[in-house]
């Protein structure tokens, strides 16, 4: 009996996940011992910055792992203050308030202050993100995320949206060592 019990506490702490994952308290966990993104709902996640001073985004990179694609936001110096759900569209960039078209049938919105691919903190300014401003999800082998594009860098907000092939559930999980923003999308 003693065996018995001692397997189902392992697997229930398994089933409920542990550690950096900082999701809403609002999401409907959707978790079983065999899902791949324990904790995933549909509902808004949002977080503060954990530090003062502009986030610095250096990378942004889109893949595949086995039930989900994930996207990571790799940050110079830390995290920002972040805020990650579904939108409607049509999307806008930031500033010019111009439609901006994403491949996809639903468009998560991700939304990081302070933040900024741009350091104004030199004399002349310094380029930190020189990647692309959009990613096409099937050339990285992504099968959920069919593109991520940037939707703003204004006023040290820093907006991305991903067309995914129908809405799904996700996670977000913050990452240290380099400081990183990830969003996992279920593969549905």
């Amino acid at each position: 009996m003693r065996a018995v019990f001692g397997l189902v506490a392992v697997a229930l702490i398994a089933a409920s996940g542990c550690g950096g994952s900082s999701t809403s308290e609002s999401q409907q966990p959707t978790a079983t011992s065999a899902d791949p993104l324990p904790g995933a709902g549909t509902r808004r996640v949002t977080a503060r910055a954990g530090e003062d001073g502009t986030a610095l985004l250096e990378r942004v990179a889109v893949g595949h792992h086995e039930g989900f694609d994930r996207i990571v936001f790799q940050f110079e110096n830390h995290r920002p203050g972040y805020t990650v759900e579904y939108a409607s569209p049509p999307l806008h960039e930031d500033g010019s308030g111009d439609v901006v078209n994403v491949d996809g049938n639903a468009f998560l919105a991700v939304r990081m202050e302070p933040a900024s691919g741009f350091d104004l903190n030199t004399d002349e300014g310094r380029l930190v993100y020189r990647g692309p401003r959009r990613i096409n999800g099937s050339e990285t082998g992504a099968s959920t995320v069919r593109e991520v594009v940037r939707t703003g860098d204004f006023e040290a907000v820093l907006n991305w949206a991903a067309g995914v092939r129908e809405r799904a559930p996700f996670r977000v999980t913050e990452l240290d060592d380099p400081a990183r923003l990830v969003v996992d999308v279920r593969d549905n």
